[in-house]
């Protein structure tokens, strides 16, 4: 057990506590050594997420693993049918042959059936309930290791920050979902002083409001910022307009996180902030976790935090290169409720190249987003948001704050605009044909301007509410 993990039910409580009681609880339990707060486990976990020898790298992924298999064939009933594989787990190098053995799972078998799951060898006290965020309206409930699970996503966390340039004491300033519970009455941002973070409010990104947090920004002197990549991109338009040298030189890095990454915000913010753009991918299931480097826009898998495999549309492992597929992740250390061969949801374009510092690392060339983020159009084609958003942006968009688009029939798409500058229909109608020559046709798009698009409950912003089931399609012809 860690102390992070039995302070986690607080946290909503610590974050919703006045500055002055979330400054003096901060600070203490900031000066607590970090290797108590996150258990004895964590310093493993740690050594884990440095290693860069590829020989190494793969024995120990084979051992995780042999382990994680023979572990959920033994215990798990979900998998007990095929508890006779466990005979080939001998050896740990048929771990993988073993692995493509079993059926691929998705979220809804995970969530009609939970405790089917769940391993009868473990002590129900270590189970450390969770929820998925619900991105694709089937929010999930699902456990954690207590004392292992959260210890290791912390090691590899910093692994990426180290990656990025970031030290223990940096000032980050984070835009990831922080709807502060002061915010309506008082300052829109916060100081948080155990991962010294400034915190913004995602709820308040108007323009109105960005001369506060530029202050905040002088005041706190922040090196990196963390964010979601629909919260960073009013910031960066701000500043783009509103010069700022003494903010804008000290970022040495941003970390984009939980959303689907465009071209233009990546171009915006490497403009604004002079700096690298680092993205990263993971999931409330933390079965895989991947990063893009500071001089390679890819994704590399930690082939030690999880195992990584590629699907085509009849489940069967995408093996050659620049081929879509779908994220199927195996976890590793998670003895609670291990989950193998998990169908994540989210589409990605397999690479052929490793990267020189990191020998061993799966790599896509990109991830796609989530299947239900894809278009549908009027004769069966799927459209990836990639194939819109990289196309040479609509003048009229360049300073819009946000930008969503929903999808009720095939072939139709709506488009919401938030903008300070008043747009007239023929400028509207202009945008909607600029969308669908994109497209390529086989969707006509209605295009309107609005004052304000909602944030989910965790302070996302999707770029595409699809009310379709692009499943349906998947396995014909997809534009990416």
């Amino acid at each position: 057990m860690n102390v992070e993990d039995l302070l986690h039910p607080l946290l909503n409580s610590y974050l919703r506590s006045p500055r002055w009681v979330k400054a003096s609880l901060g600070r203490a339990y900031s000066a607590v050594p970090v290797g108590w707060r996150r258990g004895r486990h964590y310093a493993r976990f740690v050594q884990e997420a440095q290693i860069d020898d590829a020989r190494q790298l793969r024995n120990l992924a084979q051992r995780k693993l042999a382990r994680t298999l023979r572990h959920a064939l033994h215990a798990v009933p979900a998998y007990r049918s095929r508890r006779a594989l466990v005979a080939e787990l001998d050896d740990h190098r048929a771990a993988a042959a073993v692995l493509r053995c079993l059926p691929l799972i998705s979220k809804e078998d995970v969530q009609r059936a939970p405790e089917s799951f769940l391993s009868g060898d473990v002590d129900p006290s270590l189970r450390l309930k969770m929820f998925t965020g619900g991105s694709t309206s089937l929010p999930m409930t699902l456990y954690l290791h207590k004392g292992i699970t959260r210890a290791k996503e912390y090691a590899f966390i910093e692994q990426f920050h180290r990656r990025a340039g970031m030290a223990e004491h940096d000032i980050v300033l984070a835009l990831r979902g922080n709807a502060l519970p002061d915010a309506r009455g008082g300052r829109l941002w916060v100081y948080e002083p155990i991962k010294r973070q400034l915190m913004l409010s995602t709820e308040h990104l108007s323009p109105e409001h960005m001369p506060e947090y530029v202050r905040a920004m002088r005041e706190w002197k922040p090196r990196f910022i963390q964010a979601f990549p629909s919260a960073a991109w009013p910031l960066a338009q701000w500043l783009r307009a509103h010069p700022d040298e003494e903010v804008t030189r000290r970022i040495e890095s941003v970390m984009l996180f939980s959303e689907t990454v465009t071209a233009q915000q990546v171009a915006l913010l490497r403009t604004v902030f002079q700096c690298p753009v680092l993205r990263h991918y993971g999931h409330s299931e933390r079965l895989l976790m991947a990063a893009s480097m500071p001089d390679d826009e890819r994704y590399f898998f930690w082939p030690q935090y999880g195992f990584f495999e590629l699907v085509d549309a009849a489940g069967k492992v995408i093996e050659r290169p620049n081929q879509l597929g779908e994220i199927v992740g195996t976890g590793f250390d998670n003895e609670v409720m291990p989950l193998v061969r998990y169908r994540t949801g989210d589409m990605a374009v397999l690479s052929a190249r490793a990267h020189p510092a990191l020998p061993g690392f799966p790599a896509v060339e990109r991830i796609e987003g989530r299947m239900h983020e894809f278009i549908v159009c009027d004769d069966a084609r799927l459209i990836t948001l990639n194939a819109i958003t990289t196309a040479e942006q609509h003048p009229l968009l360049e300073f819009a704050q946000a930008i969503q688009f929903e999808q009720r029939l095939p072939g139709r798409l709506d488009m919401r605009v938030v903008s300070a500058r008043r747009m007239t229909p023929a400028e509207l109608a202009a945008i909607a044909r600029s969308v669908e020559r994109r497209i390529g046709g086989g969707c006509t798009v209605q295009a309107e301007q609005v004052a304000t698009i909602p944030r989910t409950a965790r302070g996302k912003l999707p770029m595409l509410v699809q009310r379709l089931d692009p499943r349906r399609y998947f396995g014909g012809d997809i534009a990416a």
